[in-house]
């Protein structure tokens, strides 16, 4: 039951050595998976991502076209997903580390079950997944019963919420990096990159929230186009102009070649425009107005209505100690601290020079930190926790 992905293209029109050599890279993580996992427990080998959907970017070099983003195996297995997520998590990420140099790439896998993916609610990533793919082992049939997550309009509008979330931590990130006294070619690309990411997201997130999103990031494109004015129509036309830089960017990227005052003007202005998306979806997700991100940030407002608050109480005691299971955030999902400390950060220039917005942040961080860095630092190590 193994289909050849030779016949399938990675990318919209990178060079056929960029084709070929993807087509391999599958080929030795297929053979890399069945020494680690026993024939009777593997069922199938799924390439996620921009290259599983045919999107893939293609990096333009003198030594020709190279790969740039990564390759995302799901490594479907028989029995709990639990219980393979844990007894294969380790050696995957091993044989990853080890297939990368070659492949040119990161090469980065998932354990899942298909009963999982049978039961789970609709998201946007089960939503990507499904809808575009490429198989390394396995065919169509193995996909039966996922039907739901075929239907982009039932994607819940706190996915567009959490989109914006990942995208726009990234510019947190990259707004500390820009107050550092030196400033590299590392960080250009680091913050070109983030900037690239958000581009596309604020698009996106607006199409998620009006039923309309779509797996391909060209169709996305086009939706966009045609989409309503649901902001003001200059705020609108930047949001389109900018999502069309994003596709650009996805399928063609570039080493950013923008001096530090021209990035730190894009990050700006990117900045700003994310906050007018990210408050107008949150007003209209959680039915409050808010009136700008210092108000949304302090507001006791439950910000992940759609969790569970006692099993919240679990995930917060496993986070940060037995007490917090008592505690007056107890029954708030943690991702909740994240959206109310991204909004005190990347939207409010100095918050860190105001005492009571220090204090909230370091509640809702848990940590003693204090300066912009230090904070940023302890939201980025709560961030991979619960992004």
């Amino acid at each position: 039951m193994e289909a050849s992905v030779a016949d399938e293209r990675f990318t919209v029109n990178g060079s056929n050595e960029l084709e070929a050599k993807l087509a391999d890279n599958c080929r030795v993580t297929l053979t890399g998976v069945k020494k680690l996992i026993p024939e009777q427990a593997l069922e199938g080998l799924l390439l996620a991502g921009g290259y599983g959907r045919g999107e893939g970017g293609v990096l333009k070099t003198d030594a020709g076209d190279k790969p740039y983003n990564d390759m995302e195996f799901y490594v479907f297995v028989r029995g709990s997903a639990f219980l393979a997520e844990r007894k294969f998590r380790h050696a995957l990420h091993e044989l990853g580390e080890d297939l990368t140099p070659e492949a040119e790439l990161e090469i980065e896998f998932k354990a899942i079950t298909f009963n999982k993916l049978r039961k789970s609610p609709v998201n946007m990533f089960y939503y990507d997944l499904v809808m575009g793919h490429r198989w390394a082992m396995g065919d169509k049939s193995l996909l039966t019963g996922c039907e739901h997550h075929r239907d982009a309009s039932k994607i819940p509008l706190h996915e567009a919420t959490r989109l914006l979330f990942n995208r726009c931590s990234g510019l947190l990130f990259s707004k500390a990096r820009l107050k550092h006294n030196t400033f590299c070619q590392e960080d250009a690309d680091f913050i070109g990159r983030n900037c690239a990411k958000v581009q596309l997201a604020m698009g996106d997130a607006l199409l998620t929230a009006n039923g309309q999103y779509h797996w391909s990031c060209r169709e996305r494109g086009n939706r966009l186009a045609a989409l309503k004015d649901v902001l003001n129509g200059e705020l609108m036309n930047k949001i389109r102009s900018h999502h069309n830089q994003g596709v650009k960017f996805k399928l063609y990227p570039e080493r950013s070649q923008l001096s530090r005052e021209e990035i730190s003007e894009l990050h700006a202005d990117l900045t700003a425009l994310a906050g007018e998306v990210w408050l107008w979806i949150e007003r209209k997700r959680l039915r409050a107005n808010f009136r700008d991100a210092r108000e949304y940030g302090v507001s006791g407002a439950n910000k992940c209505p759609e969790t569970w608050g006692a099993r919240n109480r679990l995930v917060n005691a496993k986070a940060f100690g037995l007490k917090s299971a008592f505690g007056k955030m107890a029954s708030r999902y943690p991702r909740e601290r994240l959206f109310n400390a991204l909004a005190l950060m990347l939207w409010m220039d100095d918050s860190e020079k105001d005492r009571r917005l220090v204090s909230t942040l370091q509640t809702n961080l848990c940590t003693k930190a204090e300066s912009f860095e230090d904070l940023v630092k302890a939201y980025e190590t709560m961030w991979h926790q619960f992004n």
